[in-house]
């Protein structure tokens, strides 16, 4: 779709299939990071923190929103694109933990679509990824791409 297309659908929202976040996601990420903090890859000393068990690093979390957003169907997206690159996030807020073993999903609303120069664009996309069974979500983000075409 074009930028004045994708802009019509600004705030539709959009949302992925549910994505279990499993131990041997938490321990490739704790690996990949070093974060190897008890409560992400210990499960017999986690279940004793009030957690109950292991939890998912938040910025595991946080980078699976780029999984979660390509695989929400309506997803609004240009045509003809060469390259997007992650430009970064504001308001990223961590609220719920999300257990090993837990299923989370995105929900995401394309809020702002800017032309920065001929070919060049900005989208900012409102995400919130929820746990299945969990009132809160795990996490809300303001997430920011450049797209080229």
């Amino acid at each position: 779709m074009t930028a004045d297309e994708m802009k019509v659908l600004l705030d539709r929202e959009c949302v992925s299939d549910w994505l279990t976040v499993t131990q041997e996601m938490i321990d490739t990420f704790a690996d990949a990071t070093g974060d190897r903090q008890f409560i992400h890859v210990d499960p017999e000393r986690a279940r004793m923190t009030p957690f109950g068990g292991t939890i998912a690093h938040g910025f595991l979390t946080l980078s699976l929103v780029t999984q979660l957003a390509a695989n929400a169907p309506g997803t609004p997206r240009l045509d003809g694109v060469r390259m997007a690159l992650n430009l970064g996030s504001d308001r990223v807020r961590f609220l719920t933990p999300v257990p090993s073993g837990a299923r989370i999903r995105g929900r995401f609303r394309v809020t702002e679509v800017e032309e920065k120069r001929a070919g060049r664009y900005h989208y900012t996309t409102a995400a919130t990824i929820e746990i299945e069974g969990q009132e809160k979500p795990a996490l809300t983000v303001d997430w920011i791409a450049a797209v080229i075409v």
